[in-house]
């Protein structure tokens, strides 16, 4: 390992020691809320199409398609909504799971007071507050790893994750997801002097980082098996959280990180020593997931997008994500809904 390297690395990263201290802060209390039943379809609005099928019914899926498997908007309220809004007192908010350590996506501000949770997908969780208990603070943010996002959904510990989490088929039948809200790829991040040049041989015995229970992961270990990989790249490199990745690199333990590009973008804006390597090599949607059952609040997440699409994503992705993704959001819009009916 190249020291002087890594102090230069660590000096690019700056705020990284603070941030990983605020890190370990968690929020406690975990709620368990009911099971829900389904409640009746809401009539479209005009210009959105409708599939026929279940929520539940994903044994068909391909996960190019998966992104299509929600219900239609709705504003009614139904069991999930009403349990939420019963909540009183200091309690009576709306608990998502987030992530604290994604760069301007989900991250605790150093330079704010009290370290104030910022970023993209913070936005949105504000925005369903707003709609839900009509206050965009009446919102309890808890901070779970990569590895725990369904099991917080399926444990009741939150009512959804809005975290920069890809709807997949595998995932789908665990939870619900809603209507995407961003469009990503895979992509790999590597230092600038490295023989890495993308997602292809030269990753041939090379230690590659990803996320414990991400996509990252599991394309991987796909593409080693199937031969798409080289059989010596080495995936044992596996963290609960994604910044975790960039530490280990900026460290020399690993040679790459594959990642979400959105993702990786911001992280090579936290340090000008590594770059993205080739084109993003996958085609991903990210969703807010909910408890698999919870019709109303995935209905109600989907009306709030549709509003969400039409005034207010712009400019968040304006405040977080232009400088890294470019001032062009085209290829980060999500393609217009298609959602499905109850039988």
């Amino acid at each position: 390992m190249d020291m002087s390297r890594a102090r230069a690395s660590l000096r690019g990263w700056g705020g990284v020691a603070a941030m990983a201290v605020l890190c370990t802060l968690a929020l406690a209390f975990a709620l368990l809320l009911p099971w829900t039943q389904k409640t009746p379809d809401a009539p479209l609005r005009g210009g959105q199409k409708a599939a026929t099928g279940t929520q539940a019914r994903v044994d068909a899926c391909e996960d190019a398609d998966a992104h299509r498997q929600t219900l239609a908007p709705s504003g009614a309220d139904g069991p999930t909504i009403d349990a939420i809004k019963a909540r009183t007192g200091a309690k009576r908010k709306l608990i998502v799971g987030v992530d604290q350590n994604s760069y301007h996506w989900g991250y605790r501000n150093p330079n704010t007071e009290g370290a104030r949770l910022e970023g993209f997908d913070i936005d949105l969780a504000h925005r369903i507050a707003q709609d839900i208990l009509g206050d965009p603070d009446a919102v309890q943010f808890k901070a779970i790893p990569t590895s725990q996002r369904i099991p917080a959904i399926e444990d009741g510990r939150v009512d959804m994750v809005v975290r920069t989490m890809t709807i997949t088929c595998e995932r789908l039948r665990q939870v619900a997801f809603s209507a995407p809200y961003f469009k990503t790829g895979q992509q790999v991040l590597a230092p600038k002097s490295s023989t890495v040049t993308g997602y292809n041989g030269s990753l041939a015995h090379k230690k590659v980082c990803t996320a414990a229970g991400s996509t990252a992961y599991a394309k991987l270990d796909a593409d080693r098996k199937s031969g798409r990989l080289p059989v010596s790249t080495d995936l044992s490199a596996t963290v609960p959280n994604q910044l975790d990745c960039l530490v280990r690199l900026q460290l020399g333990e690993v040679d790459a990180v594959v990642t979400d590009g959105a993702l990786a973008a911001s992280q090579a804006a936290q340090d000008p020593t590594v770059e993205l390597k080739g084109e993003a090599f996958t085609e991903e949607y990210y969703g807010v997931a909910m408890k698999k059952d919870a019709d109303d609040l995935v209905r109600r997440v989907n009306r709030v997008l549709v509003d969400y699409r039409a005034q207010g994503w712009q400019t968040s992705y304006d405040t977080w994500l232009s400088a890294t993704l470019g001032k062009d959001p085209a290829a980060s819009k999500p393609p217009a809904p298609q959602y499905l009916r109850s039988s």
